[in-house]
C-alpha cells in the first residue's frame, strides 16, 4: 500500500524488452537507500516488484498486465518518473490509500496556469467515471491529488507549487499520457451494494 505523497523523482536508465514484458532499471537514491528484493516501489502510480538495489539503481519486472493498464510501455532511458515506497504501519497516512493498481490511463487535456497552481484537466475513461467525484481523491501517476470538477468525460485537479517542483506532473505537456487510480473505497462500496 502506498500514500500517494511522492518521495523523489527518479529516473529511468534501461529498458530491456523480455518477451511481453520488461526490465525496468530506475535511479531513485532515496528509494533504494534500504531496498532489497522483494520491496514494494511504486513508479508512477504502479506497484512494482524489487528485483536487485545496487548503489543508487533499483531494477523491477514489468509483466504485460501492466503494460496494458498503465503508460509505463512508454518510459525510456532518460525518463522522469514518481517514486514512492511502500507505507509502513508507523507512519502517517498523508495522501489516501493507493494500491499501486492502477485502473487506467488517461490523457491531459488542458492546463491552465496560476499564480501559484496549475488547474489540470485530464480525460476520463468511460468505465472508471463512477468511481471520480468532486472533492474525492485520486491517483495521478501516483501522486495523491483532490478532484476539483468533474464530468461524464474528464475531470480536474489543482497542483500547488510542491506538486509542479517536486513530480513529473509539473512537466507535464496536453497530450501526455498519465496512470489513474481510482478510490479503492469506491469500489468496494459498489460492489458490496451490488450484492444486496
Amino acid at each position: 500500500m502506498f500514500t500517494g505523497i511522492i518521495e523523489e523523482k527518479g529516473e529511468v536508465v534501461a529498458v530491456e524488452r523480455t518477451g511481453g514484458g520488461a526490465l525496468l532499471s530506475v535511479r531513485g537514491p532515496l528509494v533504494t537507500s534500504d531496498a532489497r528484493h522483494g520491496d514494494s516501489i511504486a513508479v508512477n502510480g504502479v506497484c512494482l516488484t524489487v528485483v536487485t538495489a545496487e548503489h543508487d539503481v533499483f531494477t523491477v519486472d514489468v509483466i504485460r498486465e501492466s503494460f496494458d493498464r498503465s503508460s509505463l510501455g512508454t518510459l525510456a532511458e532518460g525518463s522522469a518518473v514518481n517514486l514512492e515506497r511502500s507505507v509502513r504501519a508507523d507512519q502517517r497516512l498523508g495522501g489516501h490509500i493507493v494500491q499501486g493498481h492502477v485502473d487506467g490511463t488517461a490523457t491531459l487535456l488542458s492546463r491552465e496556469p496560476g499564480e501559484s497552481w496549475d488547474d489540470v484537466r485530464f480525460s476520463l475513461p468511460a468505465p472508471l467515471a463512477r468511481y471520480v467525484a468532486e472533492k474525492g481523491s485520486i491517483a495521478i501517476d501516483g501522486i495523491s491529488l483532490t478532484v476539483t470538477t468533474v464530468d461524464d468525460e474528464s475531470f480536474g485537479v489543482s497542483l500547488i507549487p510542491t506538486t509542479l517542483k517536486l513530480t513529473t506532473l509539473g512537466d507535464r505537456q496536453v497530450g501526455d499520457v498519465v496512470n489513474i487510480e481510482v478510490d479503492v473505497i469506491a469500489k468496494y462500496v459498489e460492489r458490496l451494494v451490488a450484492g444486496q
